[in-house]
């Protein structure tokens, strides 16, 4: 007899964002308690200088946004002291709901090793109560890790540790578990698949072990298993995919299918013939045939909204211009998010990246004409730079909105966030003369 759910939570990114405070609170729900005993493992980032902030930041998030208070089970090498060490594990173990997350996971990994970390959480799982594994965490949930630091920021040659392997346990899911999927910062280089890129992935695919696949998890985006269920739920902004040598299948958000489901999957792909570019199914319960991209359609579609926006630019359309851009964006982002990897995809994003150079460069031409008088036009071209911008963030997309925010402040436009949304100005205007108001931000 278990004590309550068993639930193992995959999270992308964006576990203490707002957006997440919904998959938070709906896992709290579970429970037939109020409030839900919990704590938070700080071991993944338990080496950087501002620990104790972040720790306190996560306490805060879900005191305010989550509505449950939690503890800080503090655990940040395996060189703490005794009573600090049992202090940790005794706050895991009367925890119903335990979550760790953001830092580094070739870290947590050696922190944990051959300490009691791991048991507690996997006697989590097998006893009842819910694990929550987000960003650098969830990397430790699969069979085997991806050091990501080691790789994309020193420059090792990819590789695999072996992980935790708590998914395996629970589920038999026999997977190395990625998540910052869909990730976009990169700006002008491939920085989906939590930084590798598609280089880098499939070199780390080819030294795979036997039958291991990449269970990817998007950026707010989470993969809820019940264990007791046996069910896979996909909530949040994106979705999960299962991917084997380059070919995937994606469940969206919303998507609920037996956790079987996603090892017929990867059988399914590893049985599979290869395809000519990427095929995918996006799927609920496998439904629907997969889907391969026809080379030069994204191509054609490109150069039909590129000129459209040129058009409407020229002829001062200023709205009808951010539509193709935001239509592009679009068409981008599908794309991306069903696993396409091609030259076209590449140029549609440098295609992307020099319309929003190129409306910035307007605003900038109209603030020098126009000064602190404002022409008529400079207004337009400007919110619509905001538009474009809140569009990004809502996606996540933080590269894409810091160069709109850069390309205006070379345009001698301000932007300033406050908690009523965005406002602007021109660089030496008086604040009451030239300020106007957007709508809120995400």
């Amino acid at each position: 007899m278990t004590a309550g759910p068993r639930v193992l939570a995959i999270m992308g990114s964006g576990e203490t964002a707002p957006a997440m405070g919904k998959v938070h609170r709906a896992l709290f729900d579970r429970f037939d308690v109020a409030p839900v005993p919990a704590a938070i493992l700080d071991t993944p980032y338990g080496f950087q200088e501002n620990a104790d902030e972040l720790s306190a930041r996560t306490a805060a998030f879900f005191a305010t946004t989550v509505g449950n208070p939690v503890q800080v089970a503090s655990y940040r090498s395996r060189d703490v002291d005794a009573v600090t060490a049992a202090t940790a594990l005794a706050r895991i173990r009367e925890a119903r709901y335990v979550m760790a997350g953001p830092g580094s996971p070739s870290y947590a990994l050696r922190e944990w090793a051959a300490g009691p970390i791991p048991g507690a959480l996997a006697e989590k799982l097998a006893a009842g109560g819910v694990l929550v594994l987000a960003s650098a965490a969830a990397l430790t949930a699969g069979i085997v890790t991806i050091p990501v630091y080691e790789i994309y920021k020193v420059g090792e040659a990819p590789r695999w540790l072996d992980g935790l392997d708590l998914l395996g346990a629970a589920t038999g899911l026999r997977a190395a578990v990625v998540p910052h999927y869909d990730n976009a910062e990169g700006g002008n280089h491939d920085t989906r698949f939590c930084y590798m890129g598609e280089r880098r992935l499939r070199m780390l695919e080819a030294m795979s072990p036997e039958a291991v696949f990449i269970l990817g998890v998007d950026s707010h985006t989470a993969m809820v298993l019940d264990l007791e269920a046996g069910t896979a739920s996909v909530v949040g902004l994106g979705g999960v995919t299962v991917r084997v040598d380059a070919r995937s299948i994606r469940f969206e958000t919303g998507s609920e299918i037996p956790i079987e489901a996603i090892a017929d999957a990867a059988r399914g792909l590893r049985a599979g013939p290869p395809p000519r570019l990427r095929e995918t199914a996006v799927a609920t319960a496998g439904e629907r045939p997969p889907v391969v991209h026809p080379a030069g359609l994204l191509r054609d579609e490109v150069a039909e909204l590129e000129g459209s926006f040129v058009a409407a630019l020229d002829g001062g359309g200023v709205r009808d211009a951010v539509a193709a851009l935001l239509d592009l964006d679009t068409a981008i982002e599908a794309r991306t998010r069903s696993g396409e990897d091609s030259p076209d995809l590449d140029n549609a994003g440098a295609v992307f990246r020099a319309l929003i150079v190129r409306l910035g460069e307007r605003a900038e031409g109209d603030a020098r004409d126009g000064g602190a008088a404002l022409k008529p036009v400079l207004g337009p071209l400007v919110d619509a730079l905001l538009a474009v911008r809140a569009a990004a963030r809502t996606a996540g997309d933080w590269a894409t909105a810091d160069r709109i925010r850069d390309q205006l402040a070379t345009a001698g436009v301000e932007l300033r966030d406050g908690p009523e949304g965005v406002t602007w100005l021109l660089a030496g205007a008086p604040g009451s003369g030239s300020e106007r108001g957007s709508p809120p931000t995400a």
